[in-house]
């Protein structure tokens, strides 16, 4: 057999369902069969978060890949272990009841560097299937894929995401099958001690909340999920986990580098300054115009996001604010961070005299004391403002923690610039 190596990079997505399967848990199953044809070695794996607003998706809107060196001579058991495996999954998706979120998977292969483009276009907007499918065709990538090939979005991007040098890392425990379907068993002090042990794990907990982030709440096959700066670090954390007594013990488990925490799905900062008073609507969510180089854009903030909600309802016209957010499809930004940069003076009242305020006798009168008669020019007082809400960041606010996406990068990981 030559031992010429060369260099492959797959990407899977959707082949999940809110109450069925995960995406992480059948890449794994893949990259075992993979790891078993001759001479193939899986590098690194890839988890990739994507647009939270795109049309198709499950709440992380996660796709996987992977980099693997095999020698020349295994490329055809190599293609042929994927189209197999693949194959399976198709056979195991009928049984998934079919409906507006029903599994579409594809498993796209390639030997050559695609598009950097692919990653930067599906992590901050809507990609079409047809303009995507046209793309992938124009490059010598095998694709297998459910006849509605929606899968091949997020698995074309996976595989163009190149990380960076900052890159964080997800650690995935994955439960026993008997126990799937059934409530986690992760205590909430165990998480506690996690964040309090391994400083260099990111998101294990919401303190304003009093509970836990690392667990979720579907059915699916993940136990947990812990986020970090390096793989030592999620490893490290995870394997004190499984030591705790009273917790689940998983099947199996495996480190991913990932975009989470990247804010690659935002632009900006951006500037502006406001020109409307908050518009706060039933459940607390509020919005507000600013004037931003030139143009009207509204900014809104659910009551979730805890301080920047609170943070917008106390603004006024002629404040000026910086944040980070998510254009919808509605065109407003929704709000992840936000700051006041310079707040307009609150007026506050007319000046005193006497020990009361003057006031003005009518249009176009000075003010004038009620008591001594004494007058002035008609103008009114203010004091500067501060808002509200506590920060150690520079002035800016992020949601609490339960509320942050995948790929919000938490301020106390950066200072946006």
């Amino acid at each position: 057999m030559s031992k010429e190596l060369i260099t492959v990079r797959i990407g899977l997505d959707d082949t999940d369902h809110p109450d069925y399967g995960c995406t992480t848990r059948s890449f794994d199953h893949l990259l075992h069969k993979l790891s078993k044809v001759e001479g193939v070695d899986v590098l690194d794996r890839m988890l990739v978060r994507l647009w939270p607003y795109a049309k198709r998706r499950t709440r992380g809107n996660g796709a996987l890949s992977s980099r693997l060196s095999l020698p020349i001579a295994s490329k055809d058991h190599f293609m042929q272990t994927c189209s197999d495996w693949f194959d399976e999954l198709l056979n195991d998706i009928v049984e998934i009841p079919r409906d507006q979120n029903s599994p579409s998977p594809a498993l796209l292969i390639s030997f050559g560097k695609v598009p950097e483009n692919w990653y930067w276009d599906a992590v901050r907007g809507e990609v079409e299937l047809e303009s995507r499918e046209e793309e992938i065709n124009s490059f010598a990538i095998t694709v297998l894929s459910h006849p509605d090939k929606w899968g091949i979005i997020g698995a074309s991007s996976a595989i163009s995401w190149d990380p960076p040098g900052n890159h964080s890392w997800e650690l995935i425990a994955w439960r026993k099958s008997h126990l799937i379907g059934t409530k986690r068993t992760v205590s909430k002090d165990s998480v506690t001690q996690l964040s309090e042990l391994f400083t260099d794990t990111f998101m294990n907990r919401d303190p304003t909340a009093d509970k836990g982030i690392i667990a979720p709440r579907t059915p699916c096959p993940v136990l947990y999920g812990i986020r970090g700066a390096s793989k030592e670090a999620v490893e490290s954390a995870h394997a004190w986990m499984q030591d705790v007594e009273t917790n689940e013990k998983c099947e199996l488990w495996a480190s991913h580098m990932s975009n989470q925490l990247s804010d690659d799905h935002l632009l900006g900062p951006s500037f502006g300054t406001v020109i409307s008073d908050p518009r706060v609507v039933k459940g607390a969510h509020a919005s507000l115009r600013v004037i931003s180089e030139g143009s009207g854009e509204t900014l809104v903030a659910f009551s979730e996001g805890g301080p920047v909600n609170r943070l917008l309802r106390q603004l006024s016209p002629g404040d000026k604010v910086s944040w980070m957010g998510l254009r919808s499809p509605d065109k407003a930004i929704h709000l992840e961070k936000l700051k006041i940069v310079s707040p307009s003076p609150r007026i506050t009242t007319r000046p005193r005299c006497c020990g009361k305020a003057m006031r003005s006798k009518g249009k176009n009168q000075d003010l004038s004391c009620d008591k001594c008669k004494t007058k002035a020019p008609k103008y009114w007082l203010s004091d500067e403002w501060s808002p509200d809400i506590p920060s150690s960041f520079d002035g800016w606010t992020q949601p609490p923690p339960s509320q942050r996406r995948h790929l919000s990068m938490p301020l106390e990981l950066g200072i946006p610039s």
